[in-house]
């Protein structure tokens, strides 16, 4: 759609979906400030696309104004103020059945006629690959959208940075740096868990900053012996502790990925690992899962700003008519790129990366 053919916007609405990251809240403000400037009005919806399947979500209004007073003062603040869930996928929604079994039914052309029915100009869907998949099929049955990158794991191929990744990366190198002293002190080995299920950068980057002795991503599979024999080495060298850094995704060379639960939800690892490198090597191995503390917390300076750039653009996308595309950072501009482009494929650490040759000539193993 051009800006020619584009009728004139009166009216936008803003959704956040998946696993939430800090600077959500930045770009909704910025979105919201952006639109109004423009003399349009802004809704905000609930919990993904629950707020429009749904009258009201936990006793508030499903769909509702976001004014500027709505916004003021929460540039700094994680979370969302429109809350989110991993569940709401409309295409296979959970339902109960009658016979009192679950179900997954498709509800999509419900959001559709619902935004026609609220006269919704356009849709900044903010969210990661699979939030953005569900834009996408949503786009392509005549909502007009526009996406905005939200992922930790920084593992969207189309923007060289996701807004929240960098916290991410700060949180968990902080816990990694702490980790130092206490295994020293008691000679241990700690196994450090991250969030990574598909790609390593938390992991990469994190391990690196906060001087992990081995990394493990999903893209280089380990093998076991080799972790133990980089233990072993430190031992020798009078280095009697190590922190292992691994992605929830990593594997082993022989086997898949750990998974806690029937749901494929990963994790586990850690465990895992701790229990048999202290079989292996007879020292003392403690596991710490990060969790979603990852998730938590403030956006730190870097992720406020992009999250800023990434909804004011969002809001020029709609004045130019540029729709069914996402916001993306390239080099130091913020760009419109197809959204089917975008979700095309996850952006993955390369095994010969510059930041994986660096790790390695620093001593770093990867298990491999």
């Amino acid at each position: 759609m051009t800006a020619s053919s584009l009728p004139q916007v009166r009216r936008i609405a803003i959704n956040t979906g998946g696993g939430d990251a800090p600077g959500l809240n930045a770009v909704i403000r910025a979105a919201t400030l952006a639109a109004l400037h423009e003399g349009w009005e802004v809704l905000g919806i609930r919990r993904g696309y629950m707020g429009l399947l749904e009258g009201d979500v936990d006793g508030e209004p499903g769909v509702f104004p976001l004014t500027a007073n709505a916004v003021r003062g929460i540039t700094h603040l994680g979370g969302t103020i429109l809350g989110t869930t991993t569940r709401g996928n409309p295409f296979g929604l959970e339902v109960r059945q009658p016979d009192g079994t679950w179900g997954r039914v498709d509800r999509s052309d419900e959001i559709v006629q619902r935004c026609r029915e609220l006269e919704i100009d356009a849709l900044i869907a903010i969210g990661g690959d699979g939030s953005l998949n569900i834009a996408h099929a949503l786009y392509q049955k005549g909502l007009p959208v526009i996406g905005v990158p939200k992922t930790i794991d920084n593992d969207l191929r189309a923007t060289d940075v996701t807004f929240g990744f960098q916290t991410a990366v700060e949180v968990a190198t902080d816990a990694i740096g702490r980790l130092h002293s206490t295994a020293e002190a008691h000679q241990r080995v700690m196994v450090v868990q991250l969030m990574g299920r598909h790609t390593g950068w938390i992991a990469l980057q994190s391990g690196l900053a906060g001087g992990a002795d081995v990394i493990l991503i999903p893209e280089i599979p380990y093998h076991l012996d080799r972790i133990v024999e980089k233990v072993r080495e430190r031992d020798r060298s009078r280095r009697r502790f190590s922190i292992i850094v691994v992605a929830e995704g990593a594997r082993s060379a022989d086997g898949e990925a750990s998974f806690a639960d029937a749901s494929g939800r990963y994790g586990g690892i850690a465990d895992r690992l701790a229990a048999e490198i202290g079989a292996a090597t007879g020292k003392e191995t403690r596991s710490l899962v990060l969790g979603h503390i990852q998730r938590g917390g403030e956006p730190i300076a870097y992720d406020r700003s992009l999250a800023l750039r990434f909804g004011a653009a969002a809001v020029r996308c709609i004045r130019e008519g540029s729709l069914g595309t996402m916001v993306a950072l390239q080099g130091n501009d913020i760009r419109a790129v197809p959204l089917g482009d975008a979700v095309h494929d996850l952006k993955r650490v390369p095994p010969d990366s510059e930041l994986v040759t660096t790790a390695r000539q620093l001593g770093v193993s990867f298990g491999d």
